[in-house]
């Protein structure tokens, strides 16, 4: 979506006394009024460029009718067309929302600010990874903190033990649920 500009409107591109009156959608064609009266069409396609005298316009453009008392009070015709509010200079004044534009993008910027300050929580939280946890060891014993994959059998036969040595030094121990990071009691040959 482009940007309106100062320079989009008729005054700062038609000639001084020229004024659009009317498009034609089935040729293309816009239609000017120069001051004296004289009907314009501008080139095929385009809306402002060279303009050519004519004497008749395909279309009906006329000199706007006073609306009847009923549509004065309504403020618009009987087709539907409201005209746009005019100053006492003839231009017309914009009584619309400036800033709709930012306001259709506003939710977009919302989300990719949530985002980043979700991205930035993750990359700097403040909580540090749980310390694998002390545990004392009965007798001779040493620790090993379990590895992904690793079962009582396995454990068993790493050290040269058996799983009944490794269940008598760690009497909560279940050989079913070892987790990775558990501490365990491992009974020295």
């Amino acid at each position: 979506m482009g940007r309106w500009t100062q320079y989009d409107e008729d005054s700062y591109r038609l000639p001084e006394g020229m004024k659009r009156v009317g498009y034609d959608s089935d040729t293309g064609k816009y239609y000017y009024r120069n001051s004296d009266g004289s009907l314009w069409e501008g080139a095929e396609g385009a809306q402002y460029g060279e303009l050519n005298r004519v004497s008749h316009a395909p279309i009906a453009i006329g000199v706007q009718e006073e609306p009847s008392d009923e549509e004065a009070e309504i403020g618009s015709r009987a087709d539907g067309y409201t005209p746009l509010p005019v100053d006492a200079n003839g231009t017309v004044r914009h009584t619309g929302r400036s800033d709709s534009a930012y306001r259709m993008i506003l939710p977009f910027f919302l989300m990719i600010a949530v985002v980043l300050l979700l991205v930035i929580r993750l990359v700097h939280s403040t909580t540090t990874p749980n310390p694998p946890e002390a545990i004392l060891c009965p007798g001779s014993s040493e620790v090993y903190y379990v590895s992904r994959g690793d079962t009582c059998w396995d454990l068993a036969q790493a050290h040269g033990c058996s799983v009944d040595d490794i269940l008598n030094v760690n009497r909560d121990l279940r050989c079913e649920s070892l987790r990775p990071g558990e501490a365990v009691c491992l009974p020295k040959v």
